[in-house]
């Protein structure tokens, strides 16, 4: 054999062929050779160990069957063997019995530490198993006889396919509700920062799905594209093992770029957008074959009769022009003309998702082969009906991934390429950036009534981030395709305009709202003038900003978020009406009498006030350095999360006001704060050490974080210089920064706190005594306070 060596005898030496096999000089061999090659050398050595340990050949009623990924001569490194002894009920030989010929078969695999999963049974045994679980049912459909009484392998694996294809109509449901819990369990692997390659949705194990349904002769075998992203998501699995050295199916972030290299890929971005790819193909084809199967079953259970003329076809209901649900499916009327009718695609879609109901693989297949380009300007009707789809709602993810699927999305819009399948590079998002568009759209359908151009923010939020996977400001770059997508849809060049403003500047509002003083005056002009004082762009803009939130991930889009944006926005309408924007005022009545008693009494005092899950927590004390970060320390080591903070004095008292809510639980006892503020203060409460205890329980710093990156903005407030930082999330990370600022002999006039999933964006105002700041001592003070 070409990969194996001639001296595998015992099971040790299949283990050590095995690994040498693996061993890192080998990697020239490419994931299809590897697997060939563990398949042909477990192969080798199983037929050998069988005939020594009693399995005979033709006429001995007993043979060795592998099942899985060595049936299916997929077999990838380190994976269990999957076999089964299947045996007539008769001693072979009359001498050893069954059962001491399986001993001899299954022991030194298991002392050779191999992973086993294996079985002895008569053929109508294992027919029996199969036909009440189901896993048993599909492994049998990739029976491979190995060694012993071939003809005893054949009956078994005729009877298991006859079976299956006999029983399947009653066992779809099964099928079905198994594949869901699947899913439920290890998710989608187009959308998981570290997917299950075997388990997920889009994975492995929906291959065999495919595969199983085809064996029942319901659906046709997989096509091209499936066979290729089956190939892909094997090659993925065997290079992970090969560089885990051990059994692993879940690709974890930092073995990504190891493995990457191994395919001849660029980085794991670019691994994370091949596996999308691969893994939404497989669930469109499971889709459809699952609706296939569902429509094709009962026909096969009449058997004879149907083709009777008293069975009657599916009811044909009309849903738009050209445009009927056929059963449970969208699909084109008799008399449709996809050629003669540039409306008729967007048509089928809307109808599709406003029903919910899937359009039909052969239409989507006659769209694909005949619907004509639509030509700049879009015709009326083409654009009303883009509209209608946009604004279904949650029916319109489903229909755009089939769209894309097939290609005919991207025939409406050839700038989707750029984003299909492409990885978002925060941890806070969940989606693919493609399908981020299409759910912040169907959120955007919500919204419509709330903005006086619904027609505008449906576009604007189908294209916000159009400009993403290109090497450049991914606002500029998607401006410029965004007035390319208007001017081809036929939009009114003040419309143009305005959706080009909405991708250019769809980030102003959070990040300003969330990184900057909002009742600095100076922020707001800069909104107002940045919009060109444009009250219908501002409207545009609140909503698109609530939908890309909503759309990023859960808990991004906050009722704290909510509450700065809506002040921010409200603040910028009344700058653009003329009307005076109100004076802030920086402590309330109940903050200037907390700051008055810690004055008279000369002890640190808290004030917590609650609002659902957000709260305002006030800390007083004697004006001194230092107050804002042991203010943040204890914060930290109750579990609070703080959003923003600002910090004024009143009577010779310095305050702290801060914005707050539980990371997990509920809010701490203000005794509790207010105790532990006060032993912070004094030094007898050692905060270094408190949080970093803390930060060890709950698993430590973030492994392999991004590097931090301080940036400088002069012209944000007044009096101040801004300084933003960019970091993986800690706990206690406000702390050492302020604890660092205050360090350099610097004061902070307030901060804002935005956490995106394993990354915060913190941005304080700060000032100096002199009026000058060092940046340079500052910045490395600061970066050394994150790492």
């Amino acid at each position: 054999m070409e990969h194996t060596e001639t001296a595998v005898v015992t099971a040790d030496d299949l283990v050590r062929a095995r690994d040498r096999l693996l061993a890192p000089g080998r990697r020239r061999l490419t994931g299809e050779a590897v697997r060939e090659a563990l398949v042909d050398l477990h192969e080798f050595w199983l037929t050998a160990h069988a005939s020594a340990s009693g399995v005979g050949g033709a006429g001995s009623g007993l043979a060795l069957v592998a099942v899985g990924g060595l049936g299916r001569r997929e077999l990838v490194p380190y994976s269990d063997l999957d076999l089964l002894l299947v045996h007539n009920g008769q001693n072979a030989r009359g001498q050893d019995t069954v059962e001491e010929i399986a001993e001899k078969l299954w022991y030194p695999l298991w002392n050779s530490g191999i992973g086993l999963d294996h079985s002895v049974r008569t053929v109508g045994e294992a027919l029996r198993v199969a036909s009440t679980d189901l896993r048993t049912a599909m492994g049998l459909l990739d029976a491979r006889h190995l060694a012993g009484d071939a003809e005893v392998s054949a009956r078994l694996a005729e009877g298991a396919r006859q079976a299956w294809r006999a029983g399947v109509r009653g066992r779809l449901d099964e099928i079905a509700e198994s594949a869901q819990r699947r899913w439920a369990r290890s998710g989608d692997i187009a959308h998981r920062v570290e997917p299950d390659l075997k388990h997920g949705r889009g994975g492995l194990r929906d291959l065999t799905v495919l595969d199983a349904l085809a064996a029942a002769q319901l659906v046709d075998r997989p096509g091209v594209e499936v066979a290729e992203a089956r190939r892909l998501l094997l090659d993925v699995r065997t290079e992970l093992r090969r560089v885990a050295g051990r059994p692993r199916d879940v690709l974890r972030a930092q073995d990504g770029d190891e493995v990457a290299a191994a395919l001849g890929l660029l980085d794991r971005f670019a691994l994370a957008r091949a596996l999308s790819s691969a893994a939404r193909t497989i669930v469109y084809a499971v889709d459809v074959a699952t609706r296939a199967a569902r429509a094709a079953a009962p026909r096969r259970g009449l058997g004879v009769f149907a083709r009777s003329p008293l069975r009657r076809a599916p009811a044909r209901k009309p849903l738009d022009e050209g445009v009927v649900l056929h059963g449970s499916e969208v699909a084109l009327a008799r008399d449709a003309s996809p050629t003669r009718d540039p409306a008729l695609l967007l048509r089928v879609a809307t109808a599709a998702a406003r029903s919910k109901h899937p359009i039909a693989a052969g239409t989507l297949t006659r769209l694909a082969d005949s619907a004509p380009e639509l030509r700049q300007p879009w015709p009326r009707e083409a654009r009303d009906e883009l509209l209608a789809l946009l604004g279904a709602g949650p029916g319109l993810v489903d229909v755009v991934e089939a769209l894309d699927r097939t290609g005919l999305w991207g025939r409406l819009f050839p700038e989707w390429g750029a984003v299909r399948d492409l990885p978002p590079r925060d941890a806070a998002h969940t989606w693919t950036v493609d399908r981020h568009l299409v759910q912040a759209t169907a959120h955007a359908a919500k919204l419509v009534t709330r903005v006086s151009r619904p027609d505008l923010l449906l576009l604007g939020t189908l294209v916000h981030d159009i400009g993403k996977g290109r090497q450049a400001d991914h606002s500029e770059v998607g401006a410029a395709l965004a007035t390319q997508i208007g001017e081809r849809l036929g939009l009114w060049p003040n419309d143009v305009e305005t959706l080009t403003a909405m991708v250019r500047h769809h980030l102003l509002l959070p990040h300003t709202a969330t990184r900057r003083n909002v009742e600095d005056e100076a922020t707001v002009r800069r909104v107002v003038d940045t919009l060109g004082g444009d009250p219908v762009l501002l409207e545009l803009l609140h909503a698109l900003a609530e939908c890309d939130s909503v759309a990023t991930g859960p808990g991004v889009w906050s009722d704290w978020k909510a509450s700065l944006v809506r002040d921010l926005v409200a603040r910028c309408r009344a700058a653009m009406a003329g009307d005076p924007l109100p004076s802030p005022e920086p402590l309330d009545e109940r903050q200037r009498e907390l700051a008055a008693s810690a004055t008279a009494s000369g002890r640190p005092d808290v004030l917590l006030e609650a609002s659902g899950q957000v709260a305002t927590v006030s800390v007083a004390a004697p004006d001194r350095p230092g107050l804002l970060s042991r203010a943040a320390g204890v914060l930290a080591l109750n579990s609070l999360e703080v959003h923003a903070a600002v910090v004024a004095s009143h009577e010779g008292a310095g305050v702290q006001v801060f914005t707050v809510s539980p990371r997990f639980g509920s809010l701490p006892d203000v005794a509790l704060l207010r105790e532990q503020f006060a032993r912070a203060v004094d030094g007898s409460l050692p905060l270094a050490e408190k949080l970093a205890a803390k930060e060890r329980d709950y698993g430590g710093p973030p492994l392999d974080p991004p590097p931090a990156r301080v940036l400088w903005f002069d012209d944000e407030s007044t009096g101040s210089v801004v300084l933003e930082l960019r970091a993986a999330d800690r706990i206690g990370l406000l702390h050492r920064v302020a604890d660092a600022l205050e360090r350099c002999g610097l004061d902070v006039r307030w901060a804002r706190v935005a956490t995106l999933g394993g990354t915060v964006v913190d941005s304080f105002a700060i000032t100096s005594e002199s009026g000058d700041v060092d940046r340079v001592a500052v910045e490395r003070a600061v970066l050394a306070s994150s790492g």
